[in-house]
């Protein structure tokens, strides 16, 4: 059976072609027919729409799509019980093109696959990227924290343990005590020691450990 409505640019529709066949007219018959509707320009622009098809010896040619509106004046022209007939049919094809274009779509199982694993796809890229902005943020952060009030004093009790390795002369124990606090400062480039990076205590600790003053009286 000939489809008599279908979907174009999600609107139901039928063409020039579909109602030739149907009502058995010639295509030519039915262009004239719709160019001399007499109906007004707006309705024209707004109900039908010209475009073209291959014919069966390869060459392009003109035809008219049409809406239910269209259709509905065209085929006022044609009488006769036959003609009736094949009104009510077109009728009722475009009222349920109508209906299901209206209606929830519903997915088949393939494209609910699909679906399901584009959604899973790009939530994983989500987490991903969540996850790589954590990490980011994390390194920041890593590079940004000093030390705390107790690594602060865990600091000092390695310096002053190494220092009294040295000496237990008070006025030598306060240079070498300058001297460490500067070259720690120097070797980790920061303005005190307190600013030392949380990461790089274990370095300092272990630098401390193996601080040698320069000269020991």
């Amino acid at each position: 059976m000939i489809q008599l409505v279908f979907i174009e640019n999600n609107k139901a529709v039928t063409d020039s072609l579909t109602v030739a066949e149907v009502f058995k007219k010639e295509h030519a018959r039915v262009m004239r027919d719709i160019r001399e509707l007499g109906c007004s320009e707006e309705f024209r622009v707004g109900n039908f729409a010209e475009s073209t098809y291959v014919n069966t010896q390869n060459k392009e040619m003109p035809k008219y799509s049409m809406s239910k509106k269209g259709f509905t004046l065209l085929a006022m022209g044609y009488t006769g019980k036959e003609a009736m007939k094949f009104k009510e049919a077109y009728i009722e094809e475009f009222e349920r093109m109508e209906s299901q274009l209206k209606a929830p779509r519903i997915l088949s199982d393939r494209e609910q696959l699909l679906a399901s694993m584009k959604m899973t796809l790009e939530t994983s890229e989500k987490v991903d990227q969540i996850e790589n902005k954590i990490i980011s943020l994390e390194q920041k952060v890593d590079e940004q924290i000093t030390l705390t009030s107790g690594e602060q004093r865990r600091l000092q009790k390695g310096v002053a343990h190494r220092v009294y390795e040295f000496t237990q002369d008070k006025q030598e124990a306060a240079r070498l005590f300058r001297e460490v606090y500067r070259e720690i400062k120097d070797r980790f480039g920061v303005a005190s020691y307190k600013d030392v990076k949380r990461r790089e205590l274990q370095s300092a600790l272990l630098y401390i450990e193996n601080w040698i003053p320069r000269k020991v009286s």
